[in-house]
């Protein structure tokens, strides 16, 4: 497995994401060696959704409004519908989203994720997987929806639904991987 030792990644999340699609993906990273942290617009645990009900609360390990997108070196949205729904609603939430892409960052997007990017005006021109419900609003943006478990575009990785999380984890962990070593040999 790559090393990610000491990369920081930001999980934005609100109420409402899919549990797995944060759990496992951090899992994998944690794995890695890479320091994940949660960061919520609310002020107290995120509670997650679990399939079909209400799953777990999760602690906030850095609020949005004291999140620095300088601190992290990448970005991973989980998906669940209530979650990027209330995200995209929220202008320091999509903010903090855009200045991952503005500085040429890794973001990986699974299932619903998507909508933040398309609010955060990253969509256009790239091909993302997301949940066929997304498929409108992702051409609308400018992108060309696909469905395949996992797709790479640029600092990109997209995915589909929690049966794609398999192939999510290696090529994000793969984008985040070597996305470390351009910085480095830039630095």
């Amino acid at each position: 497995m790559e090393s990610l030792q000491g990369l920081r990644v930001a999980i934005l999340v609100d109420d409402g994401f899919e549990e797995v699609e944060l759990v496992q993906p951090r899992h994998a990273l944690d794995q890695a060696g890479a320091e994940t942290r949660i960061v919520s617009p609310k002020g107290e645990p995120v509670r997650s959704w679990d399939f079909t009900d209400w799953g777990g609360y999760f602690p906030i390990d850095v609020a949005l409004a004291e999140a620095n997108p300088d601190d992290f070196d990448a970005l991973l949205l989980p998906g669940g519908v209530l979650n990027p729904d209330k995200l995209r609603t929220q202008p320091a939430a999509v903010d903090f989203v855009r200045a991952f892409f503005d500085a040429g960052k890794p973001v990986a997007a699974i299932c619903h994720g998507p909508w933040t990017v398309i609010e955060a005006g990253a969509a256009r021109g790239r091909r993302i997987a997301s949940w066929p419900s997304l498929k409108t609003d992702l051409r609308n943006a400018g992108a060309e929806w696909v469905d395949e478990e996992v797709v790479m575009d640029d600092n990109l990785v997209s995915s589909r639904n929690p049966d794609d999380i398999p192939a999510f984890k290696r090529e994000m962990i793969s984008l985040f991987g070597r996305s470390r070593r351009q910085q480095t040999h830039v630095e």
